[in-house]
């Protein structure tokens, strides 16, 4: 089975002021999943859990995320706030779902997918984490643990101007790709992939507006949430080998939901859904279906 056997398709939606590109896959009248990716990817990120996904009966939404691939890229650091992505997914869940949704994230996906959750409980029928922690770890962990510090030193490079997506570009992306290749497992990205990859990130602004997700929560974090609890029931997936993300704020995170499930895959690194895509696209399948 392939992605494109299950490609309904491939359309521009409205949502929140600006243009989101959606890929859709599934059965038209399954129950709906948003699928959110993170950098530096785009939908084509999700391309090992369509055909699983769909296979389940699942109606899968998923987007290139604002500033990413052929979705709008508004300028400035302001229009990547945490607010105003939150917002373009609640504007999916309404126009395409109906008002509700299970939301599926991963790196920065996740976190946005965290956020939706803690914002819009209602929107949210279950949600599924990969490789991100609860926001209010990730803050805790950041401002108390020296590791965690260090391991996310290319956060703060990346709040420089313009000299980040200038080494990211050399040599026709080569910097880009090989961050994604060395912090994966061996063959989790082929060269088609990669392929796939250089082109997103050629298109006109794309690679400013990817850095701008980093430059505006630190530049302009979310106000705290009223409540840190999480109320839908949760699963998160953390690959053990992540080489950006301690897998010491797993168990916390899922603490903070009142009906959640934690499974650690030793083997697999920040790029879970790539390098154990069969395990996960059977946790997730048989969590959302």
């Amino acid at each position: 089975m392939t992605v494109t056997e299950f490609l309904v398709q491939q359309r521009t939606i409205a949502t929140n002021g600006i243009h989101l590109n959606v890929v859709q896959a599934g059965p038209e009248d399954g129950s709906p999943v948003i699928l959110l990716h993170g950098f530096p990817e785009f939908w084509y990120g999700w391309r090992n859990q369509l055909p699983a996904l769909a296979a389940h009966g699942l109606r899968l939404i998923v987007p290139d995320q604002r500033g990413y691939n052929l979705s709008d890229k508004p300028q400035g650091i302001t229009s990547y706030r945490m607010d105003a992505l939150v917002a373009d997914v609640a504007g999916l869940i309404e126009s395409l779902a109906g008002g509700r949704a299970c939301v599926v994230g991963h790196d920065w996906g996740a976190m946005v997918a965290w956020w939706v959750a803690l914002r819009h409980p209602d929107m949210v029928e279950k949600l599924a984490i990969l490789n991100v922690p609860h926001p209010r770890i990730a803050m805790k962990t950041l401002r108390s643990d020296p590791q965690q510090m260090m391991r996310s030193l290319y956060a703060g490079f990346f709040q420089l101007p313009v000299l980040p997506e200038t080494v990211i570009r050399l040599n026709d992306w080569k910097v880009g790709l090989q961050m994604m290749q060395k912090t994966a497992r061996d063959g989790s990205f082929t060269e088609e992939d990669l392929e796939e990859y250089r082109k997103a990130w050629s298109q006109p602004g794309a690679m400013t507006a990817m850095l701008n997700w980093y430059r505006a929560y630190v530049q302009h974090p979310p106000a705290a949430s009223h409540t840190w609890r999480v109320t839908v029931p949760t699963l998160m997936i953390w690959g053990e080998k992540d080489v950006a993300l301690r897998a010491t704020m797993a168990q916390p995170s899922i603490d903070l939901c009142d009906d959640g499930r934690l499974v650690m895959l030793k083997d697999a690194t920040h790029w879970v859904q790539h390098d154990e895509a069969d395990q996960v696209n059977q946790l997730l399948g048989d969590f959302l279906a």
